[in-house]
C-alpha cells in the first residue's frame, strides 16, 4: 500500500525527492482516503484517466478496480517513480505529459471503444484544477463521471447555490452540463507535505438532458456577466454587449431586473438569457 506515512517517506528519501509546490504535489498518506475516492469512482471494470498521479497511491487504487488506468504527469521526474511503485500493475500506462495538451476527445473515444466505458479520477494538482476541468468541460467527450479531489473552497464553488456567496460563473457552467455533489471532506492533515487548507471529492455526473445550445457562446456569455461580482448585471453585460437595444430586449423578454447581480440569476435563467441573445443577433 502506497498511501501510508511509513512508504510515502520511504519512496520520497529512496528518490531524494524534492517536492515541487508550482505542481501542487500533496500526497495522500491515509489509505481509507484513496480506496474510497476510486471506489466511489465508479471505474471497476472499465477504463480510468488520471492527472497527477504523484507517487501513485491512488493510482494503485484505481488498476485494483478498473481494467485500465491512462494517467497524466507532467513532473518527468516522478516518471521513474510511478514505473517503480506501480510496477505489479500491468493495466497502468503512465505518460509524461501535460493533460492541458492533451486531446481528450481522441483518447477517451479509443477507451470508451477498447473497454466499455472511462471515467476520470484524480487528486487534482490545486495550482491547475479550473482549467482542468474547463478542459474536461469543453472537450465535448463521452466522459459521463469525474471524480475528483479538490480545494474544499473550490467544491463550494462548484456546488454553490444562487444567491449563495460561493455563487459565481464557475457553478453555472458546470451545473449546466453535470449534476453536482460533494462526497466527502478530506482533512488537510493525511496529505505529506500538508497544505494550507482541507480538501473535498467532489463528483459531476453529466446530465441526462443539456439544453442544446453553442456551450462554447453560452460560456462566455455566462462568464461576463459574472466579469466584475459587485457590478450590475447591466454594467457587466454593456462591456459584453455594444448595443443598447439588445440588452434592453434581453431584460424585456425574459423579465430580467437589469439591476439585479448575476449572483442571483439561476441556471435556468441565464440559459433563457442566452436563447434570446442569440435570437437578437
Amino acid at each position: 500500500m502506497i498511501a501510508t506515512a511509513k512508504k510515502t517517506n520511504e519512496i520520497i528519501n529512496k528518490y531524494n525527492l524534492k517536492i515541487k509546490k508550482g505542481f501542487g504535489q500533496n500526497f495522500i498518506i491515509e489509505p481509507g482516503i484513496v480506496e474510497k475516492i476510486a471506489r466511489l469512482s465508479n471505474c471497476e471494470g472499465i477504463a480510468v484517466i488520471e492527472i497527477g498521479p504523484g507517487i501513485g497511491a491512488l493510482t494503485q487504487q484505481l488498476a485494483i478496480l478498473s481494467k485500465k488506468v491512462v494517467s497524466y504527469e507532467i513532473d518527468k521526474s516522478l516518471i521513474p517513480v510511478l514505473k517503480d511503485t506501480l510496477s505489479d500493475y500491468e493495466n497502468v500506462q503512465i505518460i509524461n505529459e501535460d493533460f492541458l495538451n492533451v486531446n481528450l476527445k481522441e483518447i477517451s473515444d479509443k477507451l470508451i471503444n477498447k473497454y466499455g466505458n472511462v471515467v476520470v479520477c484524480a487528486n487534482l494538482p490545486y495550482y491547475v484544477t479550473t482549467p482542468i476541468l474547463f478542459k474536461i468541460f469543453e472537450s465535448n467527450t463521452r466522459i459521463d463521471t469525474i471524480t475528483v479531489m479538490v480545494q474544499k473552497e473550490v467544491a463550494d464553488r462548484f456546488n454553490a447555490s444562487v444567491s449563495s456567496s460561493d455563487y459565481n460563473a464557475l457553478s453555472v457552467i458546470t451545473q449546466y452540463l453535470y449534476d453536482v455533489k460533494i462526497l466527502m471532506k478530506v482533512n488537510k492533515n493525511v496529505f505529506n507535505p500538508k497544505p494550507k487548507v482541507d480538501s473535498a471529492v467532489i463528483q459531476f455526473v453529466k446530465k441526462d438532458f443539456i439544453e442544446e445550445i453553442d456551450r462554447y457562446k453560452f460560456f462566455e456569455f455566462v462568464k461576463a456577466c459574472f466579469k466584475q461580482r459587485r457590478k450590475t448585471l447591466n454594467n457587466n453585460l454593456k462591456e459584453y454587449i455594444n448595443d443598447s437595444d439588445i440588452i434592453e430586449n434581453i431584460y424585456l423578454k425574459t423579465n430580467v431586473d437589469k439591476n439585479i447581480r448575476a449572483q442571483q440569476l439561476s441556471l435556468d435563467k441565464f440559459i433563457e438569457m442566452y436563447k434570446v441573445y442569440e435570437e437578437l443577433l
